[in-house]
């Protein structure tokens, strides 16, 4: 999806309502998974937006940050009410952030899986972290189902015809609107007995200039864009076309796979992705030879064990991802003796992983919301939390005799 133009921000900063719709327009909340909560938490629409503070996890340590700075909106990836909760309270540690933020006039905005699979999203921004290049899904999801409409008018009722179904849902083209065509000729066609005719006679053949008016739309706005349609044609019997258009890749997928600008040792491909992440107690794990040569990586933001299969046939010599367990990753490794194509793993925190995607964020942000990258002189600031929100708080290498 193409980034909409700049808001130009009021005198007291753009709204809530307009940050936060500029957030879902670009992770659109209906791309996310069936079990997420995302969007908006708390906060009024209505409310002045001067300075945004992006974050990983809605913990209390960052809703302090957030209030100390006095930010107006905080936006983070993981859900603070990802399960159904019955109440807020204050004596609960998720009750109290709510609590805090808003007493303090902070809204919370959520941006999670909806984010995950998206140009500019989590993957592209690890993947770009750790220096990839030549990007494409690991599992590329379709483009939004969408139907053809090509309906015949005559001249005169075009342009009511064109507003009632591209107001209906049909002729939105990416960053555009009320995109058609419109090409001419002539229509013939006979009313038999028992016909209304707007044109013509009932029993005489009928040739009268008709336009040809085609768009497409989105398949489950089929039905209210026909029944616009048949509501504002002159005719009838409306003579219309509704195909269903091929399913074709996006550019949006879970995971992505790219290149190295040159070729590493698995040990220190594991090294420069160390150098990339913020440090967190956390350790990176690897399960491969450290001198396996490292050109094709798959990585995937988050929890991604799920693509351990989909990646073996990547074609790809390292898997980065994180929360992998012991399971998975022992049968993906038993292949590697009979398949030398299956890849090395690497896996690293989850926190650390995910953090990348902020900076692109805010520079995402800073540009729509000021047109200015800098972020200096303008009505909008927009930072990333300085809170380690991994709950880890240490590690030590396991040297004790086998279990």
């Amino acid at each position: 999806m193409p980034d909409l133009p700049a808001i130009t921000p009021a005198v007291d900063g753009p709204s809530l309502g307009a940050v936060t719709g500029l957030l879902d327009s670009w992770y659109p909340p209906g791309w996310a998974d069936s079990f997420d909560a995302v969007g908006t938490v708390c906060g009024d629409p209505s409310a002045p937006v001067r300075r945004v503070l992006l974050a990983v996890d809605p913990v209390r340590a960052v809703a302090e940050e957030a209030l100390e700075w006095g930010a107006d909106l905080l936006v983070v990836h993981h859900p603070l009410l990802l399960r159904a909760v019955h109440g807020v309270a204050a004596t609960t540690p998720k009750g109290r952030v709510v609590h805090d933020l808003v007493r303090g006039g902070v809204g919370l905005h959520v941006c999670h899986t909806n984010a995950d699979s998206p140009p500019s999203g989590v993957s592209e921004s690890l993947a770009l972290a750790l220096g990839l290049t030549d990007q494409r899904p690991i599992a590329p999801e379709p483009v939004e189902a969408m139907d053809k409409l090509v309906v015949f008018v005559p001249p005169e009722s075009l342009d009511a015809v064109s507003d009632a179904v591209t107001g209906a849902g049909a002729g939105a083209v990416g960053g555009y609107d009320r995109c058609t065509f419109v090409s001419t000729g002539i229509g013939s066609f006979r009313p038999l007995s028992g016909a209304a005719p707007a044109v013509g006679a009932v029993g005489r053949l009928e040739r009268s200039p008709e336009a040809r008016l085609e768009t497409v739309l989105p398949r489950d706005r089929r039905p209210a864009v026909l029944e616009a349609l048949r509501a504002a044609h002159p005719y009838e019997q409306p003579a219309f076309d509704l195909l269903e258009l091929a399913a074709v890749p996006s550019a949006r997928g879970h995971g992505r796979i790219g290149r190295l600008a040159r070729p590493l040792t698995l040990g220190d491909f594991a090294r420069q992705v160390v150098s990339a992440l913020p440090s967190t107690a956390s350790a990176l794990r690897m399960a491969g030879d450290p001198l396996r040569r490292v050109e094709w990586v798959a990585v995937c933001g988050g929890a991604g064990d799920f693509l351990l299969e989909q990646v073996r046939g990547a074609g790809v010599d390292v898997y980065v991802t994180s929360d992998l367990r012991h399971h998975p990753v022992s049968e993906f490794v038993e292949h590697a003796g009979a398949d030398p194509a299956t890849p090395a793993v690497i896996d690293v925190p989850h926190m650390a992983a995910e953090w990348t995607w902020l900076p692109r964020l805010a520079d995402r942000l800073t540009t729509a919301l000021t047109g200015d990258r800098s972020a200096t002189a303008t009505t909008v600031e927009v930072r990333v939390s300085t809170v380690l929100t991994d709950p880890w708080t240490g590690h030590l290498a396991m040297s004790g005799p086998g279990a």
